[in-house]
């Protein structure tokens, strides 16, 4: 806080990836940020085997019991959750708008079944390579209450754009 962050992205696929976070250390680094009074950008989802095999659900599923389970509910509610396909990030592959709402209406139940109706109220944002390209369709989606922007940030035309999009919709 001293240094004028506000936020905090926690779970994000590269740690899991680079660093083996586990969930266990993402719900501690939830209390953490929750007792320091910062906002937690919370990251789930599954790679590209995990979607083919049809268990994306349970990948998900588990990462969002694992990670939040045994948080107070009050930590939970502070969040913002990320659905990151991480199949759909930088490969060259693309979630479609339904298969974004599928996931996110799925995270929206499982946060509901932790916490009750706070749930519907939760940010869901998504993660899977979001480019003007494909955000209006993608934040269309009821569940789908904007995006986490990686790369496209990097442009300042194109994120510009996904702003405006994200106004728009």
């Amino acid at each position: 806080r001293d240094l004028g962050v506000g936020a905090c992205i926690v779970g994000h696929s590269e740690r899991r990836q680079y660093f083996n976070e586990t969930d266990a250390a993402v719900a501690a680094k939830l209390e953490a940020l929750h007792g320091a009074g910062l906002q937690a950008i919370y990251c789930c989802g599954e790679g590209q085997a995990e979607r083919e095999n049809g268990r994306h659900f349970d990948v998900v599923g588990a990462q969002l019991k694992e990670a939040l389970g045994k948080l107070e509910c009050a930590v939970v509610r502070g969040l913002v959750v990320a659905y990151e396909p991480v199949w759909a990030i930088g490969t060259g592959l693309n979630a479609t708008a339904e298969q974004a709402q599928e996931m996110h209406a799925f995270i929206r139940r499982e946060l509901s079944a932790l916490i009750g109706n706070a749930a519907q109220e939760m940010p869901i944002l998504y993660g899977g390579s979001c480019k003007p390209s494909n955000a209006e369709e993608l934040f269309q989606g009821p569940d789908v209450n904007g995006g986490l922007i990686g790369g496209a940030s990097l442009e300042a035309g194109s994120f510009l754009e996904l702003i405006a999009i994200a106004a728009r919709v």
